[in-house]
């Protein structure tokens, strides 16, 4: 079997920065809830003119550069997001004009905050099967187009950014093993609706529909997300053939830090080995894994040789993970 490694790594984050004490004039809040309940301080908010391409083209461009892979070389582009652009086209189209990548077939994957890993997954089976030799894997997000400003419960989580990678054959390193699954009776959980619709047939339609945002079931997201991504780490460490004292690092998804106390308390595992920086971004959803592996990598937290588990949950509701031999 083909071994498939990250050749380089990139991110995008807008400029402008949210703090809690800007979200307290907007809404009934404090800086000290946000923290003591989410351990966020700020979040990035994509400019008006931002797109979700436009983060993604960004990322891309960086992740090419540090793999030293031209765009020309990239066969297959996968963009996960839950707010492109538009319904169609996607993303990864976009990105493929934006950056050149001429002879790359491309398309996005709906997995909100595990659409990253659901994308890297993908993208692997793609390079093992030699329909692709060099993949770009991108995940971007301008999630704060879809929360509603006045619902306390959301608006303080969420951020918007983009991080991307480039797959190819191992040169060293390798992803060892893979997780994906899907709770489809809890998709209910969390979602995003609309108010009223949008067909001239229905009894309640307005003149302006309402535009959808995000809604969720805290609590009981909350007891979802330590278990399904507890039970992806001790899966996927099986399939990888380590145990969990071999575990380097671990690379979550940045929803809560309590979620992240909970799983590392759940595995008996030291939370000095999970990397955290939801603090400066929120959950940027399917972004969140992308930008968090870049700065774990950039700041020495993941060195050559290391044991990296990548595990993530979203709306679906989902669960996924990968093993990283760095």
């Amino acid at each position: 079997m083909v071994k498939v490694s990250i050749l380089g790594l990139g991110v995008y984050l807008p400029s402008k920065r949210l703090t809690n004490f800007d979200l307290e004039k907007m809404v009934d809040t404090s800086d000290e809830w946000i923290r003591s309940r989410t351990g966020i301080v700020e979040r990035r908010v994509a400019s008006p003119h931002e797109k979700t391409s436009d983060l993604a083209h960004k990322a891309a461009l960086q992740a090419l550069k540090n793999a030293k892979i031209s765009a020309e070389k990239i066969d297959l582009i996968v963009v996960a997001t839950a707010s492109p652009d538009s319904s169609f086209p996607s993303v990864a189209c976009k990105v493929q004009k934006a950056i050149g990548a001429k002879k790359a077939t491309g398309f996005d994957v709906s997995a909100a905050c595990a659409g990253f890993l659901y994308a890297l997954t993908t993208a692997k089976q793609y390079i093992q099967t030699g329909m692709a030799h060099h993949a770009l894997v991108i995940a971007a997000e301008r999630f704060t187009d879809l929360i509603d400003w006045t619902d306390r419960d959301t608006c303080v989580l969420f951020g918007d950014g983009a991080g991307a990678c480039v797959l190819g054959k191992a040169k060293s390193g390798h992803i060892t093993a893979d997780f994906l699954q899907a709770f489809g009776d809890q998709w209910d959980l969390m979602q995003v609706i609309s108010e009223g619709g949008r067909s001239p047939f229905h009894p309640e339609k307005t003149a302006c529909a309402k535009l959808p945002y995000v809604r969720m079931q805290g609590q009981e997201l909350f007891k979802m997300a330590v278990n399904s991504m507890a039970d992806a780490i001790e899966k996927v460490i099986k399939k990888a053939k380590i145990k969990k004292e071999n575990i380097d690092c671990i690379v979550p998804h940045q929803a809560n830090d309590r979620i992240m106390s909970a799983v590392a308390k759940k595995l008996n595992i030291s939370k000095d080995k999970i990397f955290i920086n939801i603090d400066k971004y929120g959950n940027m959803s399917a972004a969140s894994i992308a930008v968090a592996l870049y700065e774990a990598v950039e700041s020495k937290k993941i060195k050559k040789g290391d044991n990296v588990v990548l595990v993530a949950f979203g709306a679906g509701l989902v669960s996924a993970a990968n093993v990283v031999k760095w």
